[in-house]
């Protein structure tokens, strides 16, 4: 079972068209972007298409789109990401569906898989809520969440270059975000079939991953999602939400 995903309602990007794509949202929820109106927007528009709702909450960094660590203390932290959770339950409810999991936006997601406070304070939430928790392959947070009785998912990204560790290449280096989509589509149908794919050194990265995101900010996004859907599907492996 293979899910596709897309980090939506950050005020970029085309939400509708992304969501006729994929099978689960992302959806921001006031931490790095977002306020009410889109969540509601997004998760009208996610119900009306069977597509499962997900809190992508982060640290309070409007300012730096959520992509710069904020050293918090746990407690501040969870009280930070359940206010984001709240206002998203509240709009999913009010648009007749409802939060299936979380999956922590920029910084917070590459901290929750190493550092223990921040990572606790995620799956806190989650465990709270009952969510499955979306990660990175090998992350602390997904392994505190299957400590917790709680569904992990592990993620692989469509429009990332890995590292030979298989870590995402920082942003700030030469082609760390992908934009062929034609290339995306294949590489991302031969990690599924292998569970391999080629890091930016040429060695084989091995991903074990049960859900793949496109990022909703990529301006290629909409273009990206569809060819590998499309690839997806020509290769018998038609993409289903997780939860």
């Amino acid at each position: 079972m293979l899910d596709l995903n897309a980090d939506l309602g950050e005020g970029m990007g085309d939400d509708t068209a992304m969501l006729a794509v994929v099978t689960s949202a992302n959806v921001a929820c006031g931490g790095h972007a977002g306020d009410r109106a889109t969540m509601r927007a997004v998760c009208e528009a996610a119900a009306a298409r069977g597509v499962r709702v997900g809190a992508h909450v982060a640290y309070p960094d409007r300012e730096n789109f959520g992509r710069r660590f904020v050293d918090l203390t746990e407690a501040d932290l969870l009280a930070h990401i359940t206010e984001q959770f709240g206002e998203l339950t509240d709009m999913a409810a009010a648009a007749g569906t409802r939060v299936s999991y979380v999956k922590p936006h920029g910084a917070l997601y590459h901290a929750a898989g190493s550092h223990p406070t921040h990572a606790r304070a995620v799956v806190t939430l989650a465990r709270g809520a009952g969510l499955a928790v979306v990660g990175a392959p090998g992350s602390l947070d997904l392994d505190l969440a299957r400590d917790a009785g709680l569904t992990a998912i592990a993620e692989g990204f469509a429009d990332r270059a890995y590292t030979p560790l298989g870590t995402l290449v920082p942003r700030t280096e030469p082609g760390a975000v992908l934009h062929d989509a034609a290339a995306i589509a294949v590489r991302v149908a031969g990690l599924i079939r292998t569970g391999a794919l080629t890091a930016v050194d040429g060695s084989q990265v091995r991903l074990d991953v049960r859900t793949i995101c496109v990022h909703g900010d990529n301006p290629d996004a909409v273009a990206i999602a569809t060819r590998v859907r499309a690839e997806l599907e020509r290769a018998g492996m038609t993409p289903v939400p997780f939860s």
